[in-house]
């Protein structure tokens, strides 16, 4: 074996080095984005950025009907989720460009 450990290890280590700068560097560009998902046709929206931050919430005067509150509670429950799954969709899209699809438990 070669002196000083296995052959390759050096560069091995230069490039999950590497992969781990390109990760975070994007990890905090994507905290940055901003996505927005709607629900009720427009009616309800809701952006959030890459840390899953609410960043707004925007509700159509239409939709607010004081003798269905239910509706709109559900319109703000479903844009907030669809918007928080994009935002995921969107770290791991991202993610995987850097990854080149490995599996790494933890990572994001």
């Amino acid at each position: 074996m070669a002196k000083g450990g296995f052959p390759g290890m050096g560069n091995m280590m230069k490039q999950v080095q590497k992969m781990q700068k390109q990760m975070a560097d994007l990890q905090n560009e994507l905290n940055e984005r901003e996505v927005e998902a709607g629900a009720g046709g427009g009616a309800v929206t809701v952006k959030v950025n890459g840390k899953k931050e609410i960043l707004a919430v925007t509700i159509d005067r239409d939709v607010v009907d004081p003798d269905d509150v239910e509706m709109l509670q559900d319109l703000i429950l479903a844009a907030t989720n669809e918007a928080l799954r994009t935002a995921d969709e969107m770290v791991s899209r991202e993610m995987q460009k850097i990854t080149g699809g490995m599996n790494i438990p933890g990572l994001f």
